[in-house]
């Protein structure tokens, strides 16, 4: 943290924020360690802290509020795409069975906006506001492959390719390459790059030319390599992203 910055008290409350979501909770000797700083510091943020209500106090030790659920949840219902998405992902869910996904970039990485699930949905311990990194499952690549060039150039740079399966495409060209071979397809397929058995096939969501985020369908890989059953899939996430984004742009 720059400490010549005029806001760098703020800075600090939110990496205390920051630190609270790691070790679920702590008391202020134990986020002093953390944070190699005096406790009667960590004490004063904390304190301050506990009197809004985004901290609460609890046994002598510190944990980040459910105000940030609140917040979460205000701010899914305001977004244009998740009320226009959720009732036509619901109906794909019951169509398929299968468990159906809306991703968003922020930040760099992927973030699971909202899901549905159907009467055989793989259980795979996703959940909305869930994080993962774009180049390690199909809703994010194929949202990198519609970013700007120097965007995941950027991404790459900064967030790197980290290896989550054997399977997982962690060198920058290969990645690329096939960045380049779903523009022409127009979706993305995965098997076992984020974890091993889960297949998913993605479109992204495309308004004026510009990715808002994707659809996703994930299941057992076997189950995804059936060609015809993927076809199935595939044409059903076309009619879903077709349908969306057609809402999204004239609806009421």
């Amino acid at each position: 943290m720059d400490q010549n910055s005029p806001l760098s008290t703020i800075q600090r409350a939110f990496e205390i924020l920051d630190y609270l979501w790691e070790l679920d909770g702590a008391g202020p000797t134990e986020l002093a360690e953390q944070m190699d700083l005096p406790n009667s510091t960590v004490y004063d943020y904390l304190r301050t802290l506990s009197e809004t209500k985004y901290v609460t106090r609890e046994n002598g030790e510190y944990f980040l509020s459910t105000y940030f659920l609140t917040i979460g949840g205000e701010m899914k219902k305001r977004n244009r795409l998740f009320q226009v998405a959720k009732p036509e992902m619901k109906r794909v869910a019951a169509a398929t069975d299968e468990l159906i996904g809306l991703t968003i970039e922020n930040g760099g990485v992927g973030v699971v906006f909202h899901q549905e699930e159907g009467q055989q949905a793989l259980s795979v311990g996703t959940y909305p506001g869930a994080a993962h990194p774009l180049h390690t499952i199909s809703t994010g690549k194929v949202i990198l492959a519609y970013l700007p060039e120097e965007r995941v150039d950027e991404i790459i740079s900064t967030r790197g390719l980290e290896q989550r399966t054997q399977y997982t495409i962690t060198d920058p060209d290969r990645l690329k390459a096939e960045l380049e071979e779903i523009r022409k397809t127009g979706y993305a397929v995965d098997w076992n790059e984020q974890v091993v058995g889960l297949g998913m096939m993605a479109v992204p969501i495309l308004i004026d030319e510009r990715v808002i985020g994707s659809f996703g369908i994930a299941a057992p890989t076997e189950r995804l390599q059936n060609e015809s059953r993927r076809e199935t899939l595939l044409q059903e996430l076309r009619e879903l992203e077709n349908t969306v984004t057609v809402n999204y742009q004239y609806g009421n």
